[in-house]
């Protein structure tokens, strides 16, 4: 069945709803019936159809009465299963909190910004369970297949594996994730979207369930980085989005030269430096750097632990150490466990290594975006991942590695697809900017995009 409003991107859907082309009504109920349609029933946990088509018909009569609340108006969103939307159950992909929690009473307040700019609750799509994964399988609810796959089953990426499944499979046009340690931008690689990770603290964080406040963040799951930049701006409660076209010419990219091409399939390589190849003839000035610090953080993890096991196993003890812990996939008990033999000198000394390393970066890297492959890897195979413990850990590791090096180091980062590498499976190009500098990366984003996709400008 095909998707066309689903599958459209928000700038593309909007023109058609603000232009009175197509009615929010009908994109819900066409979306609703996409959903439902679609064989691969892990992407959604539970629709939240009632509220859905509500918020169409009220925003199908603010368009009719010239009331229109700006450009998301009748857009359709979906939540990761960790955004408080009022009325249903917060889950985090947890059987145990889907059996614990009480539905909650308010909407998160991103939920409350997006649905205050005329945006619909679709509904809440699966996520690995606690959000404590990059792969995206997940034992309770399945595990959404990669809609690019198209030899075997392949994962998602993770943790906001239905979010990126349900974008990539035109379902919606946008889903909401959260991003610990790349689950934002790893799923978006895998399946061949945008994916922005915004600056943590960009967005409030109320009512989002955690996984390590030191690392969370929040971004979109979209088609383009024009519908990021829109999101990101409704996300704030702005009524308009301030990013704008700036010149490519001039612009400063670094390219690291440690670490995040270790062990990369040559096909993401070869992708990669496509890409940096376009945007040099663009006038990008792309220069290569060892960066010390990208070393030094793996070493920390593997001598003192990782800061978002440390803080995990604190959100968790109760729960993985009683006798709820069967209820839980044994593998996010494991490696929560973890955290019970990180210290709280080492978990101190974590932190007092990580301000010395985000000073040493900023400083090396100044006023200058950064740029390598956002995974090293296409999407693997799912069978294989689901029954080997060993191959689960290695790979979920290195499908990690180049994005969490951006949470612990405070950045801000774009996933933008830069071509196939085996199996014709999609590569991402992860263009990311220092902490705060967002309002530096998502203009320059916009205009490399079509570069980077190797589109005609």
């Amino acid at each position: 069945m095909a998707h066309p409003y689903g599958s459209l991107s928000i700038a593309q859907l909007s023109a058609l709803i603000q232009a009175g082309s197509v009615d929010p009504v009908a994109v819900a109920e066409q979306v609703f019936a996409a959903i439902e349609s679609h064989d691969d029933k892990a992407i959604f946990i539970s629709l939240t159809r009632e509220r859905a088509m509500a918020e169409a018909e009220a925003s199908s009569k603010r368009l009719k009465d010239g009331r229109s609340r700006g450009l998301l108006e009748g857009i359709p969103v979906a939540w990761k299963d960790l955004f408080d939307v009022a009325g249903s159950v917060t889950a985090a992909g947890s059987r145990l909190l889907l059996r614990d929690q009480a539905p909650a009473a308010v909407d998160a307040a991103v939920v409350s910004a997006l649905a205050g700019a005329g945006m619909v609750a679709a509904g809440r799509v699966n996520m690995s369970e606690f959000a404590f994964s990059g792969l995206g399988i997940n034992p309770h609810f399945g595990t959404p297949k990669n809609p690019r796959g198209t030899d075997v089953a392949r994962i998602p990426g993770g943790s906001s594996s239905g979010s990126g499944v349900a974008v990539a499979a035109g379902l919606v046009p946008v889903s909401i994730g959260s991003d610990t340690g790349g689950s934002v931008r790893i799923p978006a690689a895998l399946n061949g979207i945008v994916g922005y990770k915004a600056t943590r603290g960009r967005y409030p964080m109320t009512g989002v369930f955690p996984l390590a406040g030191s690392l969370d963040s929040l971004g979109p799951l979209c088609r383009s980085v024009q519908d990021a930049v829109w999101v990101d701006a409704a996300m704030r409660g702005l009524t308009a989005p301030t990013a704008s076209h700036r010149p490519l010419a001039g612009l400063e990219l670094v390219i690291p030269t440690n670490v995040v091409f270790d062990e990369a399939e040559p096909g993401v390589v070869a992708a990669f430096e496509a890409a940096v190849a376009r945007l040099s003839a663009a006038g990008v000035i792309c220069t290569p750097l060892e960066i010390p610090p990208f070393a030094e953080i793996l070493q920390l993890m593997a001598s003192h632990g990782a800061l978002v096991t440390a803080e995990a196993y604190w959100l968790h003890r109760a729960r993985i150490t009683g006798p709820d812990a069967e209820l839980i996939d044994p593998r996010v008990v494991s490696r929560t466990s973890f955290g019970e033999k990180i210290t709280l000198s080492h978990y101190l000394d974590i932190l007092s290594a990580r301000t010395r390393l985000i000073e040493g970066v900023d400083r090396l890297v100044g006023d200058r975006l950064i740029a390598f492959p956002t995974v090293a890897h296409v999407a693997p195979l799912l069978e294989p991942l689901k029954t080997d413990d060993q191959l689960f850990i290695a790979t979920n590791g290195k499908t990690l590695r180049n994005t969490l090096l951006g949470n612990f180091l405070d950045w801000c980062g774009v996933s933008i697809p830069c071509g196939t590498g085996e199996a014709g499976m999609p590569v991402g190009f992860l263009l990311s900017g220092l902490a705060r500098r967002d309002e530096r990366l998502l203009p320059m984003a916009l205009v490399a995009e079509p570069v980077i996709r190797g589109e005609t400008i």
